[in-house]
């Protein structure tokens, strides 16, 4: 039987990888041709190409669960053709057997995409969205695109791009009284983190008085604030890109704070369940190729996993706004997907054997 599960190991990873490698390929190629379209300032074909490389773990992480099942009706789906399954089934080994041989390897890709997705994808996206900010031209006040804003008090700032690091590029301040009034306005090429505090470079300021507008620039000043550069690392990437640790710290928070947390908290639960899911749609390959897939050819299978992966998807990306709008849990926008493929895998392999 260790023979045996080794075989099937190796037949289930080299397809699930071969997928994985096909769709991400495919996934990276029209993220570039996306990126022609932003080409500005520095940014040229060069750091697009950059860009899309430092993305390529968010994709390989996205993208696993799709590839499991398509690798998997591949691998298995060659076993079937040359007669293997229906040997090692007239030798005995039972259905459960061959689908735990199946999970088996599957939970090295699940592995993968839980270390991909914990420690890798959130920092690495992070530079990526930093670097394209800073080469499209982060030296002007609300040039970049895909800066943030935040709220500190009565004063809002505009962030342009934050690094990893704890740098800052691209620092907008608007400095109002408890009225509503413009009281100043800064921006400052960068800004450092020192222990608890931030230091702000080569900025200019202007100060509004009775008198009218007085502008200075400056080389370096104290910015005292709450922001912490674990707290900017959370806002400048979307929920699907944060670590579930930093979801749940980050929902917490606003929960507390009394502020809505839907997004982060559906964020969490489908990065928490990601495991699930990926393991759902490997039992709906298995009872495929053991139930309605059994004497069907190569390209069929391959077409039916299309299929039955984008109605996932597609499920998921329809329930999850669902929750948000309509208030219900968003528990169980993720769940429901993930069961209803579990029971029909579990009913086609009891109808099987």
């Amino acid at each position: 039987m260790r023979k045996l599960n080794n075989y099937i190991a190796r037949t289930v990873i080299g397809a699930v990888g071969m997928v994985l490698l096909v769709i991400v390929s495919l996934d990276a190629i029209a993220a570039l041709v996306d990126q022609l379209g932003e080409l500005k300032g520095d940014y040229d074909f060069l750091q697009a190409l950059i860009y899309v490389g430092f993305t390529l773990p968010g994709r390989i992480y996205e993208n696993i669960p799709f590839s499991a099942l398509v690798g998997c009706l591949v691998g298995l789906g060659i076993l079937a053709g040359s007669s293997e399954l229906v040997v090692m089934r007239a030798a005995g080994v039972s259905l459960a057997q061959i689908t735990w041989a199946v999970m088996k390897p599957v939970l090295l890709f699940i592995a993968l995409s839980i270390g991909l997705g914990e420690y890798v994808t959130p920092l690495t996206d992070q530079i990526a969205e930093s670097r394209r900010a800073i080469a499209q031209g982060d030296k002007n006040a609300l040039e970049s695109r895909h800066g943030l804003w935040n709220r500190d008090g009565n004063e809002f700032m505009h962030i342009n791009a934050v690094l990893p690091n704890g740098r800052l590029y691209g620092v907008t301040r608007y400095r109002f009284d408890d009225e509503g009034k413009l009281l100043a306005a800064s921006f400052a090429d960068t800004a450092m983190f020192r222990k608890d505090y931030w230091v702000e470079e080569d900025g200019r300021e202007s100060v509004i008085t009775d008198k009218g507008i007085e502008t200075h620039t400056y080389h370096s000043r104290r910015w005292d604030t709450s922001l912490s550069p674990s707290l900017l690392n959370v806002l400048v990437l979307e929920p699907d890109a944060l670590s579930i640790q930093n979801l749940y710290s980050y929902s917490s928070y606003l929960e507390q704070q009394g502020i809505e947390n839907n997004q982060y908290e559906l964020a969490f639960w489908k990065k928490l369940l990601q495991p699930l899911a990926t393991a759902s749609l490997v039992l709906i390959a298995v009872s495929f190729i053991f139930g309605p897939l059994r004497e069907v050819t190569m390209g069929y299978r391959i077409f039916t996993g299309v299929i039955v992966g984008i109605v996932f998807r597609m499920s998921q990306d329809l329930l999850g706004p669902s929750s948000l709008v309509f208030g219900f849990s968003p528990l169980l926008a993720v769940l429901v997907p993930l069961l209803v493929c579990a029971v029909i895998g579990v009913y086609l392999l009891r109808k099987a054997n």
